[in-house]
């Protein structure tokens, strides 16, 4: 069903500024015309789709303005967003392998590690990966259920193997540390991710081990709910070899293939700071080409929406629900009460360079990792990337994210304020003649 109206064709409007004055049987029909089409608008704002929108361009799905102007049906055009509560899980096939990620160096893992490999190994028939570093633990190797199932166990290892389009499931086993590790293995497309909550903070991991068995095979059947965080791709682009005195001929296929090389997909943030220099940062910031303004303070933080809650948030920022395609920029105390941050909308290029004057070099992190000095005329390029991370939730993306923030950051917790009750007040005074001195106030107003 369209719910767009249809433009006005040239001979209608033409029509329409001949006949200023219409007669008494057309004012009616114009009339019942009205009337008609307010009751549709009626009911549609009664229908439990109306609060819903598609597009970005209005808030309503009547996207025509006056009787000449609307929003032309190009694709090209017009940007279209997913419903976010249509975002539900659906397997094409069944699962066969899953990737298991666990918290490195915490002992607390190892028995809900053991547990959830021999019930995936023995009672769901998977194929189950862990990075070879986990096999290395003496502790784990000492426990007799694990030893009678590791050399089932397909091992990898970080930045040698390739994972791509080699696993269909990921478990995390920790903090929200290791949906961070699971998104950087996979810089491109990522599997659903289900994180239990064995860590500290837990924002990112909303499932509870206790049931894991139940949980873990209702997802493998498709009852779960979806929501796709949104990365940032971040390429480094250094300084061309005209600074050494010389020009190369350029090879556009292989500078986009080294571009490709040089990118890194990060969930959270990336960081712009000014390292161990005494002196200021001086960072140029560019939307989609054109400048927009000077960081001078201690750096810049470009992260997800997913990332508003970690430094940016730490920073100063709002927390945005991972569902709204942005892009956060927040400086870091910079020195200037007005710079407050911002939020771009999600597919916009900003370009990060250290500024010609700036007396020092920039550092830059990638979600805490791959620390690498910004050098001046390097320039940082970042925006959205086409590849998601697909959390898998709990219950729902509404109900998830507030829970983690009440859980995790406490936001909007306190004690209840008690209930005004005049007389239970007035009672625990202590005083008898207050209701006399209230019957001579009112006599006196009165």
């Amino acid at each position: 069903m369209s719910t767009t109206p249809e433009p006005l064709k040239d001979n209608d409007l033409e029509h329409s500024r001949h006949e200023l004055q219409p007669s008494n049987n057309e004012s009616k029909r114009i009339a019942d015309d009205n009337d008609a089409s307010s009751i549709a608008c009626d009911d549609m704002m009664n229908s439990s789709w109306w609060w819903r929108t598609r597009s970005l361009n209005a808030p309503s799905p009547f996207q025509q303005f006056g009787p000449c102007g609307g929003i032309m049906k190009n694709p090209a055009m017009v940007m279209q967003i997913q419903d976010p509560a249509s975002q539900r899980l659906t397997w094409y096939k069944p699962p066969l392998t899953v990737l298991v990620i666990k918290k490195v160096c915490d002992a607390s893992v190892l028995t809900p590690f053991v547990q959830l490999v021999l019930w995936l190994v023995q009672e769901k028939n998977m194929v189950v990966w862990v990075e070879s570093a986990v096999l290395d633990d003496a502790i784990l190797n000492e426990d007799t259920q694990f030893r009678s199932v590791r050399d089932k166990l397909v091992t990898f290892k970080d930045g040698r193997d390739d994972l791509t389009d080699r696993i269909d499931f990921i478990v995390c086993l920790g903090g929200d540390g290791t949906l961070l590790y699971a998104s950087l293995l996979f810089q491109q497309s990522v599997p659903p991710v289900m994180a239990f909550h064995l860590g500290s903070l837990g924002f990112l991991t909303p499932y509870r081990f206790d049931n894991f068995q139940e949980q873990v095979t209702s997802v493998l059947e498709g009852h779960a709910a979806l929501t796709l965080r949104s990365r940032l791709r971040c390429v480094m682009h250094r300084r061309s070899e005209k600074q050494h005195g010389f020009e190369q001929a350029v090879d556009l296929n292989a500078a986009h293939a080294s571009s490709l090389a040089n990118s890194i997909l990060i969930l959270n943030e990336v960081v712009i700071d000014r390292g161990p220099s005494p002196y200021l940062s001086n960072i140029d910031l560019f939307l989609d080409g054109k400048y927009i303004t000077s960081v001078q303070g201690d750096g810049l933080i470009v992260s997800t929406p997913t990332g508003s809650t970690a430094y940016a948030v730490a920073a100063g920022a709002s927390m945005i629900h991972s569902s709204v395609p942005a892009i956060m920029v927040t400086p870091i105390c910079p020195h200037s009460l007005s710079f407050r941050p911002i939020v771009v909308p999600a597919g916009v290029e900003l370009k990060i360079s250290v500024s010609p004057e700036s007396r020092n070099t920039s550092w830059v992190s990638f979600d805490g990792r791959n620390r690498q000095e910004l050098f001046h005329g390097d320039s940082l390029r970042v925006t959205t990337s086409i590849y998601p991370v697909p959390s898998i939730c709990a219950q729902d993306q509404i109900s998830d994210w507030f829970a983690s923030l009440a859980d995790g950051l406490h936001w909007n917790v306190r004690k209840r304020q008690k209930c005004l009750d005049e007389l239970s007040d007035l009672t625990a005074s202590g005083s008898e003649d207050t209701f006399d001195e209230i019957e001579n106030t009112k006599l006196y107003d009165g």
